[in-house]
């Protein structure tokens, strides 16, 4: 490489930086903007409108990893994620309905009701019906409330004033602001730049499905980076407050335990398994109903069947292999996650954030095997993205993203169709990694990005 094309890649200024990252935000803005339009009046589509928000996105991340900053950089970060979320404030969801049920399951609460005891359109129900909320419930005919206790509790707290979509996504965006507190403070500590908070704050996926959904996996993914900011500060009892936090809102963070726990300590897990049994505790009037939809849900959506799962859809079509039931599944899953825990468990003796790593595989893991058919499902990867920049966990995440945007974002063979892509370009990314780990990094290229260690902040 010769040195004029060297000095072009290094050199640049803050102020540099800062201008070109307006003008980024500002077409982020505007994309943002563009697809609550592309609700009422298609002009070109949904899918055109997430490559070009991801071709703005990863200019950005690019701009901060390889180009100085300064104090103003990281507030043009923030101020753009915050317009861009606002710009969706006030439109009404159009990719998903969840957000209907969540203020639905505060509103019955602020009535004395406990949202575990009937569904929707239950006729004890009947004297609650609007005509803003009620009427766009997804399975308001049949199926109670599937979100565990501590998200109750945030629907409560989000519709304490009104019951309204507004209150419900402000609740979301300050919670994506603890979020970027958390990874921005574990970033510092890592010796890395703030500014890298960006893979997070101006993700398109992140921008859809919590600044215009709304998805209560905001406060997932609030309580799993405050669970590894007190991970990463030796702070076993809030570690696991948080963690069983993450898990009462969704359960699937409980994966991350293994991950999380430092051998001998028991006030981890004492503060997990507290917040669970507590949370139950206060909704367990209704007894066993406290667990929801869940066991509906699970056969909706293909679990029981094993439909669902990409990786044992493909197996079956392999000729002599169409009998393959769930056993087999699972016994794929215990190949795949015992060697995961037992790094786990010789990471748990390193210093620093060297539980990352493995925590991380896990969730990544989870995904690959649960191929989840909506894209908010892989929003919780994003901020091991922010610490763990890798090839591999961007491609799989914004595929995800990005084909759940098209024409195949339908279950069955339009989406085993888009898992098809989506795992393929994930294999070849994983092996253009791993290449990439074997020879480049022994390789005299220049190239500045943040898992290079002579990167140091501006």
């Amino acid at each position: 490489m010769t040195s004029s094309f060297r000095n072009l890649l290094y050199r640049g200024s803050a102020t540099h930086t800062n201008v070109i990252l307006t003008l980024l935000g500002l077409a982020l803005l505007f994309l943002s903007r563009h697809l609550a339009v592309e609700f009422d009046d298609f002009v070109i589509g949904y899918s055109e409108t997430s490559t070009c928000a991801l071709a703005v996105y990863f200019a950005a991340a690019i701009i901060v990893w390889t180009q100085p900053v300064d104090r103003r950089t990281f507030w043009i970060i923030a101020a753009t994620a915050l317009l861009c979320r606002l710009a969706l404030l006030t439109p009404e969801p159009h990719l998903s309905s969840d957000i209907y049920r969540y203020v639905w399951d505060g509103y019955v609460q602020h009535h004395g009701i406990n949202p575990y005891r009937y569904f929707p359109g239950n006729e004890h129900l009947r004297s609650l019906r609007e005509d803003d909320i009620f009427p766009y419930i997804n399975r308001r005919d049949y199926a109670p409330t599937i979100y565990p206790p501590v998200a109750q509790m945030l629907y409560w707290v989000a519709t304490w004033f009104s019951p309204t979509l507004t209150l419900m996504k402000l609740t979301m965006y300050a919670l994506e602001g603890v979020t970027v507190f958390a990874l921005v403070r574990i970033l510092e500590a890592m010796g890395r730049r703030r500014e890298e908070a960006i893979v997070y704050a101006w993700s398109p996926l992140c921008i859809w499905e919590f600044g215009s959904s709304g998805h209560v996996d905001a406060a997932v993914i609030a309580a799993i980076c405050l669970a590894l900011l007190f991970r990463f500060r030796n702070r076993p009892w809030l570690t696991g407050f948080a963690l069983g936090a993450a898990v009462m809102i969704k359960f699937y963070p409980l994966l991350l335990f293994p991950a999380l726990w430092r051998r001998r300590d028991w006030r981890m897990p004492a503060a997990l398994t507290a917040g669970v049994v507590g949370g139950y505790a206060i909704y367990s009037s209704v007894g066993v109903k406290v667990f929801g939809f869940a066991g509906g849900y699970a056969s909706e959506e293909g679990m029981s069947s094993g439909s669902r799962y990409f990786v044992l859809d493909a197996a079956r079509r392999v000729p002599g292999l169409g009998s393959l039931g769930i056993p087999a599944f699972l016994a794929l899953c215990v190949l795949v996650f015992l060697p995961l825990l037992v790094w786990c468990w010789r990471a748990n003796r390193q210093p620093g954030t060297a539980f990352v790593a493995p925590a991380a595989a896990l969730a990544f893991a989870l995904m690959l095997l649960f191929s989840p058919h909506y894209p908010w499902y892989v929003a919780w990867l994003i901020p091991f993205l922010v610490l763990l920049p890798e090839l591999p966990g961007f491609v799989y995440t914004y595929s995800i993203f990005y084909w759940l945007t098209t024409q195949y974002a339908e279950p069955g063979p339009k989406m085993f169709h888009a898992n098809t892509r989506v795992y393929g370009a994930t294999l070849i990314a994983l092996v253009l990694w791993l290449a990439w780990r074997r020879w480049g990094r022994q390789s005299t290229l220049p190239l500045p990005l943040p898992w290079h260690p002579q990167r140091t902040s501006a």
